[in-house]
């Protein structure tokens, strides 16, 4: 299929790539290291990398602006389900494709790329570069990098395999990549996220089967002086408590009139549980956007039961 997809994209001379609202590394690295190879490669077309941008994510590379277009192509990474597409209207594209890397929940595109075992979108797109025509340089290779890192969580997740790591080594190896450069890019945070941090730890409860969440409201957010994104990618920050299975970060964003939720485990599959709250994921690491903290406490005590029958089912074994 990544021949099929390069020969679309020989059809069209303009082309869009989005990807899902909220944006994180994996996606934004993702996008823009398609469109920039695009370019580089048929530097005639028009390409552009659309959707909502963050701030803490400024130093990774430039979104462009959003624009009526006609006959074209539309590229969407890292996204299962159409509700989560950021700024798209997809009446305007003659033809649709999505590259993306978790289980599949609905079909919304005319070709679909779906490696659920892959540890990310950038993954696929290493492969999709070296499997056709696609040209890289040093700045693509930067970013496909640099979402990699950020979705596998610097190389923790069980998803990495050793073709991953052929894959890395190969980047790193073809465009002599300055990994330390790239993870100050990634990882630099100002010092009121770690005082933010510290008050997580500080206040998340902990049930006795295992499940710790931390409620971040409105007026902690203020109060620490961050933004409800930066308070939310904060849950891979607790990846290895000896007394937590699974955990998750409750998040007011007042600005989109939303509570967000993020969940990761280190056990329980997870994912189809977020689904019922109309969210998803993968297995071990999901999330879910809700209207009120109520029923995000309905969501945690259906993850605590979770927790209870995972452990109950592993001393059986």
């Amino acid at each position: 299929m990544y021949t099929d997809i390069v020969e679309k994209i020989k059809e069209f001379n303009t082309i869009v790539i989005a990807r899902h609202v909220g944006v994180d590394p994996d996606a934004l690295c993702g996008q823009l290291a398609l469109r920039d190879s695009i370019k580089l490669t048929f530097p005639d077309k028009k390409v552009l990398a659309i959707g909502s941008g963050s701030a803490k994510f400024g130093q990774i590379g430039k979104l462009d602006k959003t624009e009526v277009v006609e006959n074209a192509l539309l590229i969407v990474v890292d996204t299962p389900d159409v509700k989560r597409v950021d700024s798209v209207d997809f009446s305007q594209f003659a033809y649709k494709i999505k590259i993306d890397h978790h289980p599949f929940v609905e079909k919304y595109c005319d070709m679909e790329l779906i490696e659920d075992e892959a540890c990310s979108a950038c993954e696929i797109l290493m492969r999709l570069i070296l499997n056709t025509d696609l040209k890289c340089n040093k700045e693509i290779a930067e970013k496909l990098y640099m979402g990699l890192v950020s979705d596998s969580n610097r190389f923790l997740f069980n998803s990495c395999t050793s073709e991953t790591f052929a894959l890395v080594s190969k980047f790193v190896g073809d465009y002599a990549l300055d990994l330390g450069s790239m993870y100050q890019r990634l990882y630099l945070r100002p010092l009121s996220e770690v005082r933010l941090e510290g008050y997580i730890s500080s206040n998340m409860v902990v049930t006795e089967n295992g499940l710790a969440y931390i409620k971040i409201t409105d007026q902690i957010i203020n109060e620490y002086e961050v933004d409800s994104a930066a308070a939310g990618n904060m849950v891979n920050n607790y990846n290895y408590i000896k007394e937590v299975i699974v955990w998750a970060t409750i998040t007011e964003d007042v600005k989109n009139k939303q509570i967000r939720v993020s969940i990761r485990s280190r056990g329980p599959q997870i994912n189809l549980l977020a689904e019922k709250y109309g969210g998803g994921g993968h297995k071990m690491a999901s999330g879910a956007k809700l209207k009120t903290f109520d029923e995000a406490m309905k969501l945690m005590k259906e993850l605590d039961l979770l927790v209870k029958e995972y452990k109950e089912s592993c001393e059986a074994v």
